[in-house]
């Protein structure tokens, strides 16, 4: 897709229920047939801490790179409507999931509006996206806002989180 207006995207993915080492890898398939899209590359997957309530079992995480021409609410949707699809269910804030999707990129614009905040507004936090990130990104990414993707990742604590073989 070297279509001058596609856009390079990042989207994070978790799951801690439902064997969620599947339920990653099965978005990870999903999200290279994204209509109008193409996948690039994604990260390895990472098991992680949750960031939230403690009394839940760990996050599988990945990070995935793909050019698309959809505007990012029409990713947005796309992403949805896949979190439906694996029975994504929003009880509490922080809570187990079997599939969270979250657009944290959209080629170096700065969204806000009331259903979408790009870059993500905890990327610079989040060791489960930091992490991946860093192994697939270009080394001169940089986070609008915030700087370069390398700088950021100085700062990230890596105690709680594991790459998977």
């Amino acid at each position: 897709m070297n279509d001058p207006a596609s856009v390079a995207v990042y989207i994070g993915l978790g799951s801690n229920l439902q064997n969620p080492k599947w339920q990653v890898e099965s978005a990870l398939a999903e999200l290279a047939q994204l209509p109008d899209s193409m996948m690039v590359s994604h990260s390895s997957l990472y098991r992680s801490r949750p960031l939230g309530p403690q009394d839940q079992d760990d996050f599988i995480n990945a990070v995935a790179h793909l050019t698309t021409t959809l505007a990012a609410d029409s990713l947005l949707d796309a992403l949805q409507l896949l979190e439906q699809q694996h029975h994504r269910v929003r009880e509490r804030r922080w809570g187990p999931r079997s599939l969270d999707l979250d657009l944290l990129l959209y080629g170096d614009q700065t969204i806000d509006t009331p259903r979408l905040i790009v870059p993500h507004p905890e990327i610079a936090k989040r060791s489960f996206v930091v992490l991946p990130l860093l192994e697939i990104a270009p080394a001169d990414l940089r986070i609008p806002g915030l700087g370069s993707l390398q700088t950021l990742s100085t700062g990230i604590e890596r105690r709680d989180i594991e790459r998977l073989a």
